[in-house]
This record gives C-alpha cells, sequence and structure tokens, in this order.
C-alpha cells in the first residue's frame, strides 16, 4: 500500500498544482463572466462560477440542501477511492493511475467549495453560436480521463499477471 500511497500523493500534488494554479490565474486576470477568444468560434477562457456538479447539476436547488451535499460527497467519494486503490493489484498499473486522478480531481474542486463556496471553471469550447459544451477545469479533466479509463478497463478487462 505504501507505493499506492506514493503515486497518489505524487499524482494528487501533480494535478492539484495545475488545478490550483489554473484557476487562481482566472481568478485574477478575469473578471467573474469575463471570456477572451482563444480560437474564434470555438475555444475560449471565460470566468464561470459553478454552483452544482458537473455541467451545473444540481446548482439550481435549494443552496442549503446543495452545500451541503457538495462538503460532504467528495470526502466519502474520495474515502471509497482510497478503498478501492488498495483493493487493486499492485500489477494494475492503469487502474491504480485512473484512481489516483479522479481523487486529485475531486480534490481540487473540493477546494474550490471550500474556499469559495463554488467551483472555479474556465476552458470554454463552442462551436459558433449553435453549440456549447458547459465550461470546466483541470480538475474535471483529471476526472473524467480517469473515470473513463475505469469504464474501459470495466468492458475489456485485463488479463491477471501470474504470480508464479
Amino acid at each position: 500500500m505504501k507505493k499506492k500511497l506514493i503515486l497518489l500523493g505524487i499524482s494528487s500534488l501533480v494535478i492539484l498544482v495545475l488545478d490550483q494554479w489554473t484557476k487562481g490565474y482566472i481568478i485574477k486576470a478575469f473578471q467573474y463572466g469575463e471570456s477572451v477568444d482563444v480560437i474564434q468560434h470555438y475555444f475560449n477562457i471565460t470566468y464561470v462560477r459553478n454552483y452544482g456538479a458537473a455541467f451545473g447539476f444540481l446548482s439550481t436547488i435549494d443552496a442549503s440542501i446543495r452545500d451541503t451535499f457538495f462538503l460532504l460527497m467528495p470526502p466519502f467519494a474520495m474515502t471509497v477511492i482510497l478503498f478501492m486503490l488498495k483493493m487493486t493489484p499492485d500489477y494494475d498499473k492503469i487502474r491504480k493511475m485512473a484512481l489516483c486522478c479522479v481523487f486529485a480531481g475531486a480534490m481540487g474542486n473540493y477546494i474550490d467549495r471550500l474556499r469559495f463556496g463554488y467551483v472555479v471553471d474556465f476552458l470554454d469550447f463552442h462551436y459558433y453560436g449553435q453549440w456549447a459544451w458547459p465550461a470546466f477545469n483541470v480538475a474535471d479533466i483529471s476526472i473524467v480521463c480517469g473515470i473513463s479509463v475505469l469504464c474501459i478497463l470495466e468492458f475489456f478487462p485485463q488479463k491477471e499477471k501470474s504470480t508464479t
């Protein structure tokens, strides 16, 4: 378990530093709601405050219920991830890294909720005025990548390595 915790610590530190640094930059350099074209008609940097979960899910429910949920759920999820990491065989490096990505992303967004009461999002993809993807951040990328890899591993299980 010691090697797994070292992997978790190092990967989480890298992801958290990148996540919190980018969010800090956005908070200092942008006014809330300000948007700058990076690739016209396709990609902007836009300072958004997300009071809900992914894609603003649950952002419109009563604030006391929403805030309580989002303060209790991440520690629970991170505890489950730690348990899953403990149960993951040492040879399953891809699964271990995916779990670390989900853990670090959850922690990055949880830090925002503790500091501000919302999550800072800023990566804004769209297609002209016809299609827009909800804004997201580095922690969200980490979570989505980790969960995607975990799903792929469930659909295409690896053969267990022999211990003999």
